[in-house]
């Protein structure tokens, strides 16, 4: 039986000749490195700008130059409705309804917005799981916040820890702490993707079990959002926070997205409240009372920024156009093909630490280089200079993200030839 691929540069050209969402590469604008398209594999931690942000907004800068304060109420896009604007689309990309998403302030800050009604510990329930080395996002806000509740993180910090190789963590592992702490827990706070490994988390099952101990159920979906398909809504989930700079290519430090499952839509819980989080119907009358809007847009606290909701509405269109079904498609072969490049070509230099399983991981391959960090960073620091850009991540990981939209078969060759070629002058 023949393999499924073939580690030529022709095989990979064939393939990306064949490839159904091929045209989605010319809508983004690729970096140049000496002459040439570089190899892009840095979609996890920067997305790349589509063509279409730049005129969208200079049509917005046009609106404030031609219309001033006019344009929050005239033309196609008026800026007092604008966040709602992005509100389909997004909920389709994290399978959630409408209501249920707002596009908001940053990952961190709507993470701390979220913890505020879904984190209300008592001295018997106030722990939180989350899992070992989680991003320092996290584990700031989750610390900080129980320092803010006045327990001590020692105690009320639960940290799950990887049982399986290279750091994973499987699912009876979180079934035994769950067992053992979960009187006492409060809030289990995980991320769809976990950033260092690469290893993708069962949510649906997660807040089954965690929802049977009686937790809060929220989730960090940074490296999840526009690389996974979602199912919010269904699972369950209390709540889901995520940045959109990554995967969903909205530029840096773009404006982040929050999922409140509609059980929560009139919550009694509370919440740091704000004027554009208030009644839509009666916002204006600017009455002291509060009165939260329905569902997520009822944790908003100011009016969107329009420029910098636009190039989310760009990318959400591409998205909307490609369909995640497709894309994760996309994403399993190609994420596939770059694995058994790695394991057939460089078995004797790189190693996968994300798990084998194309179900539980997305688009991102975590790689180690045998010998110890020095040669990893050696690697990395070559590859950057040959036009060929993933990430690094202490100690000692190398992350390359082969993302559908605009990565090619052609680009997992010619990170493999790289590769080989410094391992022969080494």
């Amino acid at each position: 039986m023949s393999a499924p691929f073939e580690a030529t540069l022709a095989w990979a050209q064939s393939q990306d000749a064949a490839d159904p969402l091929r045209g989605f590469r010319d809508e983004f604008l690729i970096p140049r490195h000496e002459g040439r398209d570089v190899h892009y594999f840095c979609g996890n931690s920067l997305g790349l700008q589509p063509r279409a942000v730049r005129p969208a907004l200079s049509a917005e800068l046009d609106s404030w130059a031609d219309q001033a304060v006019e344009g929050h109420f005239r033309g196609d896009l008026p800026w007092m409705d604008y966040h709602e604007f992005v509100r389909d689309d997004l909920a389709t990309v994290v399978g959630a309804q409408p209501s249920e998403v707002v596009a908001m302030n940053t990952l961190g800050v709507n993470l701390h917005l979220m913890m505020v009604s879904f984190y209300r510990p008592t001295p018997e329930r106030h722990a939180i799981l989350i899992e070992a080395g989680s991003f320092p996002t996290d584990r700031y806000a989750v610390e900080s916040q129980v320092r803010f509740h006045g327990y001590d993180p020692a105690t009320a910090l639960i940290e799950l820890k990887g049982d399986e190789a290279n750091g994973a963590i499987s699912m009876e592992a979180i079934e035994r702490v769950l067992a053992e702490h979960g009187s006492r827990i409060a809030l289990v706070m995980l991320p769809g993707v976990q950033y260092r490994t690469g290893q993708a988390f069962d949510l649906a099952a997660i807040t089954r079990l965690a929802s049977r101990h009686g937790c809060m159920v929220g989730f960090d979906l940074a490296h999840a959002v526009g690389n996974l398909p979602l199912q919010l809504h269904d699972i369950g989930a209390d709540f889901a926070i995520w940045c959109s700079y990554k995967y969903l290519n909205s530029g840096p430090g773009a404006v982040g997205g929050a999922f409140v499952h509609e059980r929560h839509a009139r919550t009694t819980l509370p919440r740091f409240a704000g004027w554009w989080g208030h009644d839509k119907t009666s916002r204006f009358q600017m009455g002291p009372q509060f009165v939260p809007t329905y569902g997520a847009d009822g944790w908003q606290l100011s009016n969107p920024p329009i420029l910098a909701l636009a190039p989310l509405r760009v990318s959400l269109e591409i998205f909307r156009r490609a369909g995640m079904a497709k894309l994760r498609e996309k994403s399993l072969r190609l994420t596939g093909y770059l694995e058994w490049l790695v394991q057939s070509q460089l078995g004797d230099v790189l190693e996968v630490v994300t798990p084998g399983d194309p179900a539980r991981r997305g688009s991102q391959l975590s790689i180690r280089v045998l010998g110890g960090r020095e040669r990893g960073r050696a690697l990395f620091d070559d590859l950057v200079e040959r036009g060929i850009i993933g990430d690094w991540r202490e100690p000692d990981v190398i992350r390359i993200s082969p993302t559908p939209l605009y990565n090619r078969y052609a680009d997992c060759v010619a990170f493999v030839e790289a590769t080989r070629r410094w391992a022969q002058r080494g």
